[in-house]
């Protein structure tokens, strides 16, 4: 009895999540972290789903501190391409370095970086230029404009934590701001025809303890790899593995971006997250989030239909 309990559950769990509405969400990832729902779980795969009625994980930086605007990619271990940084003529200071006579500074991408295809360097060139010369006002940032940060630039996000949903056929990644979802498919291949979208397709499997997952099929529309809007072509393939560290204390990732047609070749970063007590909270972005000073922001999302 015990058992068909939970798997009525579990499947109640996966219809609320395509549904997605915060008390769903919480529901069933309470659900799913209880032990008897997750029976399957051996040695070989990590337990990352949390209690959202507990805690939750949240991004860091690479001395442990909660990440703020500004701390982007952790570089890949040595001798590995790492992430397009910040243009040196225009360092970036971030939440952290505020303090007496400084204040954080607008995100200005390296556009010279030779991994850059010359498409590539120019498109953030013209972007850097909108921004210098006063045409914008701030540059674009999916988190503060409310839109969906595609893949991998999600992994970006800090202060709105990350939850997990693991079941047996898909993982969910859910976020608290605006409860956007990312969908993993736990299969071994993509399907025939991926149509571009924000979080692309992603399938994935368990390997010696970590959970790899391939993601096709990304958007290039306002997509990009960081806050440098460092750009890709929907050839981009992006490959993570996420892994449990310090007996489960802390979150990993190790991600690498393949884009032959943007790329000179492929680039690596990681990524960190810790666990943090608290609550589900709920968060909507484009709430009081309009261009009321007049800074020529990109305008927020839209639906061009109604739901109902």
């Amino acid at each position: 009895m015990a058992s068909l309990l939970v798997e009525t559950v579990r499947r109640t769990c996966a219809q609320g999540v395509r549904r997605i509405s915060a008390i769903a969400i919480s529901a069933c990832i309470a659900v799913c972290a209880d032990g008897s729902a997750f029976a399957q779980t051996n040695g070989k795969i990590p337990e990352f789903t949390s209690n959202p009625s507990v805690w939750a994980w949240v991004r860091i930086r690479a001395d442990g501190r909660n990440a703020l605007y500004g701390d982007g990619w952790l570089d890949p271990p040595a001798g590995m391409r790492g992430p397009v940084r910040n243009h040196p003529d225009y360092p970036m200071q971030g939440n952290v370095d505020r303090g007496a006579g400084r204040q954080v500074t607008r995100a200005i991408g390296n556009y010279m970086d030779p991994i850059l295809k010359p498409w590539a360097a120019e498109q953030m060139r013209i972007s850097n230029e909108e921004i210098l010369t006063g045409k914008r006002g701030m540059p674009f940032l999916a988190t503060s404009r409310c839109y969906p940060g595609s893949v991998p630039g999600q992994l970006l996000w800090t202060t709105e934590r990350l939850f997990f949903i693991q079941e047996p056929k898909e993982v969910h990644m859910v976020w608290e701001r605006d409860s956007l979802l990312r969908r993993i498919y736990m299969t071994d291949k993509h399907s025939a025809v991926v149509m571009p979208s924000w979080f692309g397709e992603s399938i994935g499997r368990y390997e010696n303890g970590e959970l790899v997952v391939d993601t096709i099929g990304l958007s290039t529309k306002l997509s990009f790899l960081d806050m440098f809007r460092t750009p890709h072509s929907e050839k981009l393939r992006v490959t993570e593995r996420f892994k449990l560290t310090t007996g489960g204390k802390f979150l990993e990732a190790f991600v690498k971006v393949d884009d032959p047609d943007t790329f000179n070749e492929p680039m690596y970063m990681t990524m960190r997250w810790r666990k943090q007590e608290g609550p589900w909270q709920e968060f909507i972005c484009s709430e009081n989030n309009g261009d009321r000073f007049e800074h020529n922001l990109f305008p927020l999302p839209e639906a061009k239909t109604p739901d109902f």
